[in-house]
């Protein structure tokens, strides 16, 4: 019975230990900037890789932060384009085409 308990407990305690590694040493987990500033540590970088990080995040976040943009803008094309067709009772692929009529 005592052995039972004390495998329980070093389950329970592996089981513990694995989330905690989980939660703080993985990126993918992090959700929050304590999280992640706890794993960028823990990879143990020098200033010079840390500044590559720095550079290689922010190119991924302005890419980022571009596509939102587009796909804004699409969507308010799209919406625009509904607007059209309802406002003169025409289907919006009547609509495209008409736009592309008028483009030639």
């Amino acid at each position: 019975m005592s052995e039972d308990l004390n495998l329980k407990q070093m389950m329970d305690a592996f089981d513990e230990l694995d989330f905690e590694q989980r939660t703080t040493t993985n990126l993918e987990n992090a959700r929050n900037k304590q999280q992640m500033t706890a794993y960028i540590d823990s990879l143990d970088f020098s200033l010079r890789r840390l500044l590559i990080l720095q550079d290689t995040v922010n190119s991924i976040v302005e890419q980022k932060q571009i596509g939102l943009l587009k796909q804004e803008h699409i969507q308010t094309y799209k919406t625009k384009i509904i607007n059209l067709s309802r406002k003169y009772n025409i289907s919006y692929q009547d609509v495209i085409n008409i736009m592309v009529q008028l483009s030639r």
